[in-house]
């Protein structure tokens, strides 16, 4: 049975630091590409970030990149995302997604249940 969790979100004030975590068992995380996807209230959902198998590659939303940062441990089947300086529009329910290659909007097959990540003061 596929299943992907997610951890680590919380409230973190503007300019501040969060890491996600996403652990992934019944499939080998090595032949999947993993992504993570938010959903803020209100709006629709927004590919934030997609580490690619085999390759190395990984792909950004422009309205993350150079602040956050995608990784992956095939052996420990978890995936991160390092969240810094942190704004308020960053607030969103993120979610972790594995797919066999990074789709072009969030056409994933699996998904977690998502961490709530919210950035105010």
């Amino acid at each position: 049975q596929v299943q992907l969790v997610e951890s680590g979100g919380g409230l973190v004030q503007p300019g501040g630091s969060l890491r996600l975590s996403c652990a992934a068992s019944g499939f080998t995380l090595g032949y999947y590409a993993i992504g993570w996807v938010r959903q803020a209230p209100g709006k629709e959902r927004e590919g934030v970030s997609c580490s690619a198998p085999y390759n190395g590659r990984k792909y950004y939303a422009e309205s993350v990149k150079g602040r956050f940062t995608i990784s992956r441990d095939d052996a420990k089947n978890t995936v991160y995302l390092q969240m810094n300086t942190l704004k308020p529009e960053d607030t969103a329910v993120y979610y972790c997604a594995a797919a066999p290659v990074c789709p072009d909007f969030d056409e994933y097959d699996y998904w977690g249940q998502g961490t709530q990540a919210t950035v105010s003061s």
